[in-house]
């Protein structure tokens, strides 16, 4: 249960940090919270390509990560939703 809620609040900070990196495209609480969370499995993914294991990072390993791959994230959002900020 500590695990989710970590999970929670790591992936809220990382949405809300990816939003302030991509200039305020971030989409209010719950869905950054969203992005956040999905941000960490795509920044897992990236960062495991590039041979970099992620398995035991700490907590502030897995903000950098998921924020990551947050940004990541909105960059692609933001192509498909058509917006020239991309």
């Amino acid at each position: 249960m500590t695990s989710l809620i970590g999970s929670l609040i790591i992936g809220g900070i990382a949405g809300w940090l990816a939003g302030l990196i991509r200039r305020g495209e971030g989409f209010g609480i719950l869905v950054n919270i969203l992005i956040g969370i999905a941000g960490g499995f795509i920044g897992g993914i990236i960062f495991g390509l590039l041979g970099i294991d992620n398995a035991d990072t700490n907590w502030i390993g897995s903000l950098v990560i998921s924020t990551i791959g947050a940004v990541v994230l909105l960059f692609i959002v933001n192509l498909f939703a058509g917006n020239k900020k991309a």
